[in-house]
């Protein structure tokens, strides 16, 4: 009997110190289960908070003016940014050429030869093939005019075929950034003038409801600037860019003016071994080979 009561005390002590180790985590439950509602209480009112305005909102809100702008404007800005890239691959690879014809083209025995050397298609060897044609012309002639003249309106209109190469496509830049920016400003007179109506018909006039859609049809300005800016930068750049490259052009077409003019004899200073020996070698025939 005192034994059988032993083991029922022990059994209570036991069930009492289990209950004593379960509580602990079950408070911590409840009361972590209780600062869940606290938490998305105070978690609505954020959300209501939020900010309802953005350029997705100016967008659905605007209706299809501001779609028709906001589309003309990523064209605009695509459109800048390729004829950028486009162009400056096109001038770096001239200004490459140029460098590499220094090296080779004057070392060369003759025309023929040294326009063998130059890249096909390329704005040098549209300029020496030009002239070799200028002067196989001139002899067919009936009304023979001066060499000198013929050979030289030759060469001329090839080195503008060339400037109005590298000038194609900065038309585009320059309209880009004379006119984004009056897009983009239609597109805030637009979104102002409707966010105008809307408060003038819920009849409210304070300045939660006026700031709000108000600056929200201003980011069509901005955006019309983001796109006019780097559209003017880079019309500036390559214009530059180009009037180095046309320098380049017009020094190499007056050195081969005055090679073919001399029958090899004038050539701008070719240094190396190659050059030296090919200075020498040159004949009044080799504007003919």
């Amino acid at each position: 009997m005192e034994t059988t009561i032993a083991t029922n005390k022990e059994g209570k002590a036991m069930s009492r110190s289990m209950l004593r180790r379960l509580a602990a985590p079950v408070s911590l439950l409840a009361v972590a289960l209780a600062a869940v509602p606290a938490a998305a209480q105070e978690a609505a009112p954020a959300a209501a908070n939020a900010n309802p305005y953005g350029l997705w909102a100016a967008l659905e809100q605007g209706g299809t003016i501001a779609w028709t702008v906001f589309i003309i404007l990523v064209i605009m800005s695509v459109g800048s940014w390729y004829i950028l890239f486009v162009k400056s691959f096109e001038q770096n690879k001239i200004l490459r050429q140029g460098r590499a014809l220094r090296r080779t083209f004057w070392a060369a025995s003759s025309l023929k030869e040294g326009a063998a050397k130059l890249e096909k298609n390329s704005a040098w060897r549209q300029i020496v093939d030009d002239g070799l044609l200028a002067a196989d012309q001139h002899g067919r002639l009936t009304d023979p005019m001066d060499q000198h003249e013929w050979v030289h309106g030759s060469l001329a209109r090839s080195q503008a075929a060339v400037g109005s190469k590298l000038q194609g496509g900065l038309a585009f830049l320059a309209t880009v950034g004379s006119t984004a920016p009056f897009i983009g400003l239609f597109g805030t007179v637009i979104g102002i003038y409707r966010a105008l109506i809307k408060i003038g018909a819920a009849g409210q006039a304070s300045i939660d409801a006026v700031a709000g859609p108000v600056g929200e049809a201003l980011i069509m300005t901005a955006l019309g600037l983001a796109v006019a800016v780097p559209a003017v930068l880079a019309y500036n750049w390559l214009i530059r860019r180009n009037k180095d490259v046309m320098e380049q052009i017009g020094a190499f077409s007056s050195d081969l003016y005055g090679y073919m003019m001399s029958g090899g004899a004038v050539r701008p200073a070719v240094t190396g071994a190659a050059g030296a020996t090919a200075a020498r070698a040159a004949t009044p025939a080799a504007t003919k080979a």
